[in-house]
């Protein structure tokens, strides 16, 4: 039941932020401030940008250019890697 009440919290918080973010709308000044430590938080607590980007109705895009705004240092794109041969 914990779990629960985190997910109904997560997604009540994602109903919220797309609510004040009508599509399209410019964000600026202590809004933007607000949202990009918002996404900042989330995105640190393991969300990906691409998760933050369809909870808040926003671009991939918008949504990298906040966190990179806020100085915040971007996971790698994962996957396999070559490593070298020996």
């Amino acid at each position: 039941m914990a779990g629960d009440n985190a997910a109904v919290t997560t997604s009540l918080r994602e109903v919220l932020v797309a609510e004040t973010l009508k599509k399209g709308t410019r964000v600026t000044g202590a809004e933007r401030d607000k949202l990009a430590a918002d996404l900042k938080k989330r995105y640190d607590s393991g969300e990906s940008i691409r998760a933050l980007a369809a909870a808040t109705g926003r671009s991939y895009g918008f949504i990298h250019r906040i966190l990179t705004e806020s100085g915040v240092n971007l996971r790698g794109r994962g996957g396999a890697t070559r490593g070298k041969k020996s």
